[in-house]
């Protein structure tokens, strides 16, 4: 009797090509990670010549501006139809309850605590992300999901145990400070969860762009009531001070934003932000690069640990997001 031979399925170069991604996802990840890891270091040269409102906001309208032709190229080849009421209604709450919220609750909360108090306390973006992604997403909060955060946020306090020394939460001096640190992270986290609730209707670059306009437009007010604007104070700029603006400019708030929502657009939120605890591990190689600060065993340790918790969550988390 004859036999016939069915075609055998080939699930392994699926496969493959799914590990590819993951690793591809990764690396742009860490990439934004990156260049989220030397905003301090930016920070830290502009503060000798501007107040903390004006380091926050100057560059971002600068990036705001440099991305229109981007926004205006986007929606040229979608051929997007008008805006509605409703459309900006959601832009501007990314834009205020999110970005605005974000950047002045870091800076003037960690001009009115330690830093090392900001340090630690940024750390709990990725969980806030994972709570607000579940409520607001629907995503599920998986056993591996909880547990990869976890172990991240273990490595992660590895990593910052001078800072845990130095840190005052209580404290009354500092109580307002950590407050407005924490608000910060809760719109850090706004942000990127309610962003990711808008990418069936809009592209990366729209989403950016509108929420960067709309938080633009908020913010002026703050900037001119708090840190009035003088020409003299871009003119006094050093050429070191000139590097760090565009830095935030062009690295901080342009290039690493679209790498993370390009990812964010194919990852659940709880994934992505789990690769957030690679910022204070690329802060620690950086100072040791750049400023001879020696590693200690205990850093290395705490940076394998968030590496494996990061490469765990992407190598076995489903990409469906």
């Amino acid at each position: 009797m004859e036999t016939i031979s069915l075609p055998q399925a080939a699930p392994e170069p699926v496969a493959a090509g799914a590990r590819s991604r993951l690793l591809w996802y990764f690396l742009l990840l860490a990439l934004a990670n990156l260049m989220w890891a030397g905003q301090g270091t930016a920070v830290k040269f502009l503060g000798r010549q501007l107040g903390p409102i004006a380091i926050t906001f100057h560059p971002f309208y600068v990036t705001t501006l440099l991305l229109l032709p981007l926004l205006i190229r986007a929606r040229r080849a979608a051929s997007g139809g008008r805006l509605t009421w409703a459309d900006w209604r959601r832009f501007a709450a990314a834009g205020v309850a999110g970005q605005v919220l974000a950047q002045l609750g870091m800076t003037w909360g960690i001009n009115l605590s330690l830093a090392s108090n900001g340090a630690i306390l940024n750390l709990f973006i990725p969980v806030i992300s994972a709570v607000l992604a579940s409520w607001l997403l629907r995503e599920r909060l998986t056993w591996l999901r909880v547990v990869c955060l976890l172990v991240g946020l273990a490595g992660v306090f590895l990593l910052s145990v001078e800072d845990l020394r130095q840190s005052s939460f209580l404290h009354t001096t500092y109580l307002t400070g950590n407050l407005l640190i924490l608000a910060g992270c809760v719109g850090s986290a706004f942000y990127n969860v309610y962003c990711k609730g808008l990418f069936a209707r809009f592209q990366e670059v729209e989403i950016l762009i509108f929420s960067y306009l709309t938080a633009s437009a908020a913010s002026l007010p703050l900037l001119i009531w708090v840190e009035p604007f003088h020409w003299s104070q871009l003119a006094a700029l050093d050429w070191e001070s000139w590097l760090a603006f565009a830095f935030l400019a062009l690295f901080m708030y342009g290039a690493s934003m679209l790498l993370f929502f390009h990812v964010l657009r194919h990852l659940p939120v709880t994934v992505a932000s789990a690769s957030l605890y690679l910022v204070p591990v690329f802060g620690v190689l950086l100072a040791a690069g750049f400023l001879h600060e020696r590693l200690s065993a205990v850093a290395l340790g705490g940076s394998a640990v968030v590496l494996a918790s990061t490469l765990a969550i992407m190598r076995w988390e489903k990409t469906a997001a």
